[in-house]
């Protein structure tokens, strides 16, 4: 299985590290089917992203000691070039699809586990940004949560609840738990293993408690949730990791209130981010140009901090 992570393999043929997971047994999972990229998907995400790039300068955001976020303009075009150097697979592990984006030359190493909001890991926003992660050097994996059966605008709202109960948790939490071993192996396979975050948005932002609250092997080392929606508030105590949390505070769908609880729950270094006159999806899906400006930040931010609890 290491040679369908190309970039891996040859990061460990470089002399990368060895496995830092507490990997028992000789147990494999079945081996993934894995296909290139349709080049219509790839070239439309890295359209899509490279044109945003260009109304947009880079901004960097770093926390200091007091809690602030210090907030810097850098005009450097680097991270466009980056971008090139993403390879993108579609997956499928236990019978369940996924989308791997690979970073090449920059490659450090590391996997994120990245959740969709309720449209979906094909969605054109949720691939975008993954890619825009993979662009900073990380392996990013976007399991299929709904299984083909994503929601869909064109729904009639009244559905809604419908379609979510069709939806077990457990089997969802089961399909993420696959999908994070396959993570784990593939790394250990091409000896470069670091460690794993994960991070999701709106409904899969409220599943990164759930992941992190039942990481009974201790593969991941930190989250990022951006507005999550629907958080067990129960199990935020079994979380043994710090957490980013990233909120508008004018989204209905995750009361800031409820938020700052979890942090206490979870402990000290966890922190939540809540952003002045923002709704929900602000960071994915910016619809004005003030949504742009602050999911620039909150990029940057959720990229220091995953630096510096993974790198």
């Amino acid at each position: 299985m290491a040679a369908s992570l190309a970039s891996l393999s040859s990061l460990a043929k470089a002399g990368a590290p060895r496995s830092l997971f507490n990997h028992h047994g000789s147990h494999r999972l079945p081996p993934p089917r894995i296909t290139p990229l349709a080049s219509s998907i790839k070239k439309h995400i890295t359209t899509s992203f490279l044109q945003r790039q260009k109304s947009l300068k880079n901004i960097s955001a770093l926390e200091t000691s007091d809690g602030t976020v210090n907030v810097e303009v850098d005009d450097d075009d680097e991270e466009e070039e980056a971008c090139e150097l993403v390879n993108g697979t579609e997956v499928s592990v236990d019978g369940v699809e996924g989308y791997l984006l690979t970073a090449v030359k920059n490659n450090n190493g590391t996997g994120l586990l990245l959740l969709s909001d309720v449209f979906g890991f094909q969605d054109s926003a949720t691939r975008d940004f993954a890619y825009r992660v993979a662009c900073n050097g990380y392996n990013v994996l976007v399991p299929d949560l709904f299984r083909g059966d994503p929601w869909s605008k064109n729904r009639p709202k009244s559905e809604y609840e419908e379609w979510r109960r069709g939806h077990d948790p457990n089997r969802i939490r089961q399909d993420t738990t696959s999908f994070t071993k396959w993570m784990v192996e593939e790394f250990a396979a091409a000896g470069i293993s670091k460690k794993l975050g994960v991070m999701g948005f709106c409904f899969g932002g409220g599943r990164v408690v759930d992941v992190l609250a039942t990481d009974e092997n201790g593969y991941f080392s930190t989250g990022v949730s951006f507005y999550g929606t629907r958080i067990d508030s129960a199990v935020a105590r079994d979380v043994k990791v710090p957490v980013l949390f990233i909120a508008g505070d004018r989204d209905p769908l995750c009361e800031v209130k409820g938020l700052y609880e979890i942090e206490e729950k979870i402990g000290e270094r966890t922190k939540v981010v809540v952003y002045e006159g923002r709704g929900h999806g602000f960071v994915h899906r910016p619809e004005t140009p003030e949504d742009d400006r602050d999911a620039e930040e909150a990029f940057a931010l959720m990229r220091n901090w995953l630096h510096h609890h993974l790198i």
